[in-house]
């Protein structure tokens, strides 16, 4: 009896030591945590010493830098330790850039010279070597891993063709920056082969992959997110694009006019080959000679700056037919280097194909992601599985009212806001001061003259009282705030004394401001376009002396509350000093004021506009 006793008890002890065991084990097993539709920091997964760092080379479809083998994409990936030690199988954030390996400094030179006549040709600029930055392996980039491993993801992080230690060439929108990372997302999700070495033959799985991929990334590393979502590759689930180069044409050109992107005067995209180029050495003559030396001076054309089939191939907006991830899209109504209708007229896009989007808008210029936890949401709706209702919210638009803080956005059902109708504004007479803009239109014939000269700013031109080189238009003081918001418009009469010249328009706040905050205080929205493009983007023809030519076109996207005691104002220029080819002085540009309109998008619409700002 007293050895069966001490048997059971022996017995007990062992079972509730197993039991002990087995609860410690399953308590101890990591997985992500959610609360409130969103993926919360876990623990076990926020310890940088246990996190497991390696790299490997993904195999693409392309070989562009002509050595006979398909090219390989340099891919590090950053994951928990319980992917190996519990088999946990988690989604992935990947971010893929053109930067990691460093980028061309300030040469001098590099960029083409813009003091030159309409048509005419630049001098030849200087071709900088990039020196690539020594990096250990490895990692590729540290970005974005404390922000999201411990909330539940492997980050991946790779470099686009011919950068780093990725095979290829750059192409800036060519076919190669798309498929490169599909190729990586099809390697997630076990469609694609990866190995140890650049010219190894020794495979790496993805075995902790879920299949569910997430990108996101800024400029150029936002372009990327959509390049790959426009082929449609499966397991590509939402992408969010920070301000992203939609189209390398409306990033270089505008309405068929040379214009450089804010900040980098003299630009083109051949100079982001140079700038970004920094791969194998063994490789750059030979991707020089193909890429930049023969396709792009074939078809960049500075000389008139028209739309072609070339440029085409390089805007995304031409090639959503596939695409299928959700989209959080975000931007700053006020980046003069990558402009607002990048992102809205991708936005639009997908809305009208019916798929799950979201717009972030806020007051300022380059970059700035969503609030994270707008980020939060939509990547653990669409990696998670989790039904937080991202898909479903009435709101799709959250804009940053002017003086907010970016975290905290104002929601509205839709951009442009859907209580938006279009106001158009008519001109009178006294541009060389400050004429008007009213809503009554002005039937008497009556034109105004400007002389060009780039020597003097846009802010010159604005803060002028008096000046032959630009004219201006203002409404009366605003009685109470006027709320635009969408895609101001102009339609111009005009006539050139030369065979060609720019047109530049700005739509800005007065009186102007010089201790003024933020740059929305001054300028509203601006645009530019070529004359002699009057008829399409893609064709032009020489201005003739004395004939008057209609030009309509879109300023840039901008939703903005113009506060009361302001006057909203319109001004026509000529070569625009940050943005434009700089022609001596002395091109005059003639306007019909009675042909020539603003149409303002303003919420509450014409009759709200003329009881208080007409």
């Amino acid at each position: 009896m007293l050895k069966t006793l001490k048997f059971n008890f022996i017995l007990a002890l062992a079972m509730a030591f197993s039991f002990q065991s087995f609860a410690q084990d399953k308590t101890e097993k990591a997985t992500p945590i959610f609360k409130d539709g969103e993926a919360q920091i876990v623990e076990a997964f926020n310890n940088p010493e246990k996190w497991i760092h390696h790299d490997l080379w993904v195999e693409t479809e392309f070989d562009t830098d002509g050595d006979g083998d398909l090219d390989r994409m340099h891919v590090s990936v950053t994951r928990p330790e319980q992917t190996d030690t519990e088999d946990l199988k988690l989604p992935i954030i990947y971010v893929t850039s053109p930067y990691f390996a460093g980028v061309a400094g300030d040469t001098p030179g590099i960029m083409w010279d813009v003091e030159r006549e309409l048509g005419g040709k630049s001098k030849q600029r200087t071709h900088p070597e990039v020196k690539r930055r020594a990096a250990q392996r490895p990692m590729i980039s540290f970005s974005h891993i404390k922000k999201w491993l411990p909330r539940g993801y492997i980050v991946v992080h790779s470099s686009s063709p011919g950068t780093g230690y990725s095979d290829g060439a750059p192409t800036c929108g060519g076919p190669n920056e798309s498929l490169a990372p599909k190729a990586v997302i099809d390697w997630l999700c076990g469609r694609a082969k990866g190995y140890t070495k650049r010219d190894g033959k020794k495979e790496v799985k993805a075995y902790w992959s879920t299949g569910k991929v997430g990108m996101t990334g800024t400029s150029y590393n936002g372009t990327l997110p959509l390049a790959a979502a426009t082929t449609g590759v499966d397991g590509l689930e939402v992408i969010i694009p920070i301000a992203p180069n939609t189209s390398y044409y409306h990033y270089y050109r505008s309405n068929g006019l040379v214009r450089s992107p804010g900040g980098y005067l003299g630009e083109d995209i051949d100079v982001l080959y140079d700038f970004i180029h920094s791969g194998d050495e063994e490789n750059r003559a030979h991707n020089n000679k193909v890429v930049r030396d023969t396709e792009m001076m074939n078809n960049m054309d500075r000389q008139s700056g028209d739309y072609s089939d070339w440029w085409a191939a390089r805007d995304y907006l031409n090639q959503m037919d596939n695409m299928k991830a959700a989209l959080l899209m975000s931007h700053g109504f006020n980046d003069w280097n990558v402009m607002p209708e990048h992102s809205y007229r991708i936005y639009k896009a997908a809305k009208d194909k019916g798929l799950p989007a979201q717009i972030y808008y806020h007051q300022n210029g380059h970059g700035g992601p969503p609030p994270i936890s707008m980020m939060n949401k939509w990547f653990t709706k669409y990696l998670h599985g989790v039904d937080n209702g991202v898909d479903k919210e009435e709101n799709k638009a959250y804009i940053v009212r002017e003086y907010d803080d970016p975290s905290q956005p104002t929601a509205y059902k839709d951009y442009p806001n859907p209580n938006t109708q279009d106001v158009v504004l008519h001109l009178t007479a006294g541009g060389n001061t400050k004429g008007g803009l009213t809503l009554d239109r002005n039937v008497r014939e009556h034109t105004e003259t400007l002389s060009d000269n780039v020597s003097l700013s846009g802010t010159d031109l604005a803060k002028a009282q008096n000046s032959p080189h630009r004219l201006i238009y203002v409404t009366p003081k605003l009685q109470k705030d006027i709320h635009i918001s969408g895609v101001p418009k102009v339609s111009i009469t005009l006539s050139s004394n030369k065979p060609a010249a720019n047109l530049s328009v700005w739509l800005v706040s007065l009186p102007w401001d010089d201790s003024a905050a933020k740059i929305t205080d001054n300028i509203i929205t601006r645009g530019w376009a070529d004359p002699k493009n009057h008829k399409s983007i893609s064709e032009e023809e020489d201005l003739k002396p004395g004939k008057f030519y209609t030009v309509n076109f879109d300023l840039q996207p901008d939703d903005q509350i113009i506060k009361a005691g302001q006057q909203i104002g319109l001004m026509i220029f000529s070569s625009d000093k940050e943005f434009t080819i700089h022609p001596k002085p002395g091109t005059e540009l003639t306007v019909k004021l009675h042909e020539t309109t603003l149409t303002l998008p303003v919420v509450k619409g014409e009759d709200y506009f003329r009881k208080f700002a007409n």
